[in-house]
């Protein structure tokens, strides 16, 4: 049976190690690269493994790249410090590797715990990840937002969640959002696209009735309106600094 390697990538997630890597004490081996935390995430990630290496940071892809090539083992479990891997995904994990696969990587669905409850609707879920790959076959490849494995071959999935901890409340999902969609206008830009009245006066409504009607974040509660509300500001805000960027250093045109 293929052993499988996890891998983490951090820089000062202490509040978070912990939790993450004691999810993964069952597998073949841990390897965690740090970016130089100046808190105890090397201390605490020493207390689950040797394989703890330090290099500076290089971007997410390159070193989510680094850390898999530390590894012993071709197929890679690749784990985020805020996430978590259940007992029935561990066990999914092994089933799945039990024999050697013929394909390239597995799509696990991820469920975020956000202001007290798991969100099972809107865009948050099933949240698609390849995180189950070989690294014969895969590796990380940039984007503009988010980072993601590029396999040769056929790609399989999991019915297991993969738990995510993404926001420490609101005030951090604001921040992550302003961040993000600064990325995304930027790339936009680049690559050519323009912000129109429609773009902004269209499509955020439309995006809050996908997540709040089409993908039932009704069900969801009040944390459901508040996921598809900021979901559909995500798009508003997104397009809105696109129109900044192509008028930056222009004279505004009165309406």
């Amino acid at each position: 049976m293929p052993k499988v390697s996890v891998t983490v990538i951090t820089e000062n997630e202490a509040a978070n190690l912990g939790a993450a890597l004691e999810s993964v004490s069952w597998a073949d081996e841990i390897v965690v690269v740090d970016s130089g935390s100046t808190d105890d995430t090397v201390a605490i990630a020493r207390r689950y493994t040797d394989r703890v290496s330090i290099r500076a940071w290089a971007g997410y892809s390159d070193q989510k790249n680094h850390a898999a090539s530390l590894a012993s083992h071709d197929w890679i479990l690749s784990l985020d410090a805020d996430e978590r891997v259940t007992a029935r995904l561990g066990d999914e994990v092994r089933q799945a590797l039990r024999a050697e696969p013929d394909v390239g990587g597995f799509r696990i669905p991820r469920v975020s715990h956000y202001l007290g409850r798991w969100i099972r609707t809107t865009d948050w879920y099933p949240d698609y990840q390849l995180r189950l790959y070989d690294r014969r076959v895969g590796r990380w490849v940039t984007r503009p937002v988010h980072e993601s494995v590029t396999v040769d071959g056929t790609v399989a999935r999991l019915a297991s969640d993969l738990e995510h901890h993404p926001y420490r409340g609101i005030a951090d999902h604001l921040a992550t959002i302003d961040r993000y969609t600064t990325l995304a206008a930027a790339h936009l830009h680049a690559s050519g696209a323009r912000a129109r009245v429609h773009h902004l006066a269209v499509h955020p409504g439309l995006a809050f009735l996908r997540n709040y009607v089409l993908r039932m974040g009704w069900r969801s509660g009040l944390v459901g309106l508040i996921v598809s509300t900021l979901n559909a500001y995500y798009v508003f805000l997104k397009f809105t600094k696109l129109w900044e960027l192509q008028h930056a250093g222009k004279p505004i045109e009165p309406a």
